[in-house]
């Protein structure tokens, strides 16, 4: 289980250290960074795949990714005008776990300005660790712009025989060559890390209409194969699960999946209509309960499932049913669940109180001061998780 994420320099994250637990509830008023913290944890999910290069390009490159304020930030009533940087530019982003964890450090890359990749940021430093906190001991394998090594069993350290190109990740490029265990580990969990943020519910929805399917364990991120999808978990799942979780949402009703020469359809029968509702029919809440059942009962739980906002369009009697699926997929895979629902949040802990729910959760309430994100009732640096970063 990842117990720490950490984001330096990411748009309003100036400094954020977090918690985490088997569930993680992330909260807090409209911009005061939610959606940059769930923003972050998708960039370094990229770098499992080496793709977090052309994330931050899709993003406008890495300067208009960057925190914009003071260097070291700013007190409230403090004067901002007239600061300058003193240290190096840099995004850092890394986790932890208790027994493995996993940095990266981008910084502005030393190239003309003139040149087409300008806005393209350089890997300055990755590191992997063993424990919870870096420090040299644990310190598992590291890369210094391109250069690379590993340490073995026996605390030798072995220098890579090539340099990689500044856009290239070591968990990604090189842990091939080495087969360091520790690497791989976190190129597995990182590429195991599932988001889903707000699926789409316009008549022209991927969602609305139907597919060539195939047995479809995990949800695509736009929707596309919901009819596999659900299929897929009624068919592997435990006797009735699926039924009984659109019964719980929409009491009465039935899912009927169709399959026509490998063509997926989905309806929905519900009590008091002569013919099922197909899905181009749906309302967007209903569509949208539908995506998340999928999403939270996939067969093949993730390593970490992080959802963004679930609750948007759902009518607030839908909530408690999202509340008990939430739960249930975190009693399997740990999750983070993003919400400005005081009703979700209600009807979660209602929930667990009923449930006499037992694994770990952690309340992480974000507020925004002088435009920082900050985690609510921190009062200084002793407050915050145990963290360090490596130097360049």
């Amino acid at each position: 289980m990842i117990q720490t994420v950490a984001v330096e320099g990411y748009r309003t994250l100036r400094d954020l250290v977090v918690d985490l637990g088997q569930l993680t509830v992330v909260t807090g008023a409209n911009g005061s960074g939610k959606s940059n913290f769930f923003r972050a944890l998708r960039l370094l999910a990229a770098c499992g795949q080496g793709r977090v290069v052309g994330a931050l390009a899709a993003e406008g490159g890495l300067p208009s990714t960057l925190w914009a304020g003071p260097q070291h930030g700013t007190r409230p009533g403090g004067i901002t005008e007239g600061t300058r940087r003193t240290g190096p530019v840099a995004l850092r982003l890394g986790f932890s776990g208790p027994d493995l964890g996993y940095a990266i450090d981008l910084g502005l890359p030393q190239t003309s300005q003139d040149s087409p990749f300008a806005l393209d940021p350089e890997i300055k430093t990755e590191t992997v660790w063993s424990g919870g906190v870096l420090r040299p001991a644990t310190l598992q394998a590291e890369r210094r712009r391109g250069h690379v090594r590993t340490r073995d069993d026996a605390g030798r350290w072995t220098e890579s025989s090539r340099d990689l190109r500044t856009s290239e990740s070591m968990i990604d490029e090189f842990v091939d060559d080495t087969g360091a265990p520790e690497m791989l580990r976190v190129r597995r969990d990182l590429r195991d890390w599932r988001f889903y943020d707000q699926f789409r519910t316009d008549p022209h929805a991927p969602a609305r209409a139907a597919h060539i399917g195939t047995q479809t364990p995990v949800l695509a991120d736009d929707g596309a194969d919901l009819a596999a999808a659900l299929a897929t978990i009624q068919w592997m799942s435990a006797d009735g699960e699926l039924e009984r979780a659109v019964d719980d949402a929409f009491p009465g009703s039935e899912l009927q999946v169709t399959s026509d020469a490998g063509l997926f359809r989905l309806a929905l029968h519900q009590p008091g209509l002569l013919r099922p509702l197909s899905t181009a029919e749906l309302s967007d809440g209903t569509l949208r309960y539908l995506l998340l059942l999928a999403a939270l009962g996939s067969p093949r739980p993730p390593e970490l499932l992080v959802l963004n906002e679930p609750e948007t369009s759902l009518h607030p009697d839908l909530l408690p049913a999202l509340a008990r699926l939430v739960l249930a997929s975190a009693e399997r895979t740990q999750t983070i669940l993003v919400t400005h629902s005081q009703i979700l949040l209600d009807a979660l802990d209602e929930e667990r109180r009923r449930q006499r729910w037992r694994p770990s959760v952690e309340r992480v309430h974000l507020v925004k001061s002088v435009g920082e994100t900050l985690v609510d009732g921190r009062e200084g640096p002793l407050d915050s998780p145990r963290w360090a970063w490596a130097k360049r």
